[in-house]
């Protein structure tokens, strides 16, 4: 796939599901002030990487990405919702959030948390909306059964509770791996299993999905780590340095930078091989995606 097939095809779904969600928190009902904040943080922009990733997963199994719509903006909103909690004052005090002002600076943090309640509890009511798109009421219970493990305590949220725990102090590479992994790759693996489910895989597909969304759960946050040494400030839109100066144990960190992007480059190879082993019948963007977060530079 060439450059610009994959810069249309990200731009064009970023842009599919970023009007969706706004249909989604445009509501009456909902408080003036609170559907503010919470658009004011949905609609900031960002890469989208996240239900691109589901609906690409659909894709690749031939299937129409109506189908993966409503999971797909569920699992932003929850993104959306964790980041907002994440820059609060009592977890990582951040100001800046894709280069604007965090939420609780501009709605105060009353309305911060709020907003974030909102978009996580909407966000299962958006998901189960699959079954208007005709999709098995049991398949549907499934997904959202699986999107409440990745995301609650056992994963993303664990995962946060974990990462907080061991700042200011050094951690293991066991434990800032058990971190990783599920406070940030938790929601991929949920992405890549909800597109594979929504796409009829087979029991041998899954698990081999599993393990891709696994692979590039890691990647993406050595990645992470390695921007927050070395990135461009103006293109990651927080501060360069901003996870030593909380003493977060990170990739670089423990290892230094030249091991951690050979463990990297490991993991997105993996990533490929366990595409290899699905047999998708077109895994060409998955295996553009995966590239797409060994390279990225924001």
């Amino acid at each position: 796939m060439s450059a610009a097939d994959f810069e249309l095809y990200m731009r064009e779904r970023a842009e599919l599901v970023g009007a969706r969600l706004i249909e989604e928190i445009t509501n009456d009902a909902i408080p003036a002030t609170l559907q503010e904040a919470m658009l004011y943080s949905l609609a900031a922009g960002g890469k989208r990487l996240r239900p691109i990733l589901l609906l690409a997963v659909l894709e690749a199994f031939g299937k129409p990405q109506v189908l993966g719509m409503p999971a797909a903006c569920a699992i932003e909103m929850i993104h959306t919702y964790s980041l907002i909690h994440d820059d609060l004052p009592g977890m990582d005090n951040d100001d800046l959030r894709r280069g604007r002002p965090t939420n609780h600076k501009v709605y105060g943090e009353a309305t911060a948390i709020l907003a974030g309640d909102a978009l996580l509890t909407h966000a299962f009511e958006t998901v189960c909306r699959t079954m208007e798109a005709g999709v098995p009421a049991a398949r549907v219970v499934q997904i959202v059964q699986e999107l409440s493990v990745f995301a609650g305590a056992q994963g993303m949220v664990g995962g946060q509770c974990a990462d907080m725990e061991g700042e200011n102090r050094s951690l293991t590479l066991e434990e800032l791996q058990y971190i990783h992994r599920h406070k940030t790759g938790d929601l991929l693996v949920f992405c890549v299993r909800a597109g594979a489910l929504l796409g009829d895989a087979s029991a041998e597909q899954l698990d081999a999905l599993t393990t891709y969304a696994e692979r590039i759960g890691l990647a993406f946050q050595i990645q992470d780590d390695i921007l927050d040494v070395v990135g461009d400030e103006a293109k990651i839109g927080k501060p360069v340095g901003s996870d030593e100066e909380r003493q977060k144990s990170t990739y670089p960190g423990l290892l230094g930078l030249d091991e951690s992007r050979r463990l990297l480059v490991c993991a997105i190879a993996e990533a490929h091989e366990a595409l290899s082993v699905a047999g998708l019948p077109n895994d060409a963007m998955l295996r553009a995606l995966a590239d797409f977060i060994m390279n990225r530079d924001h």
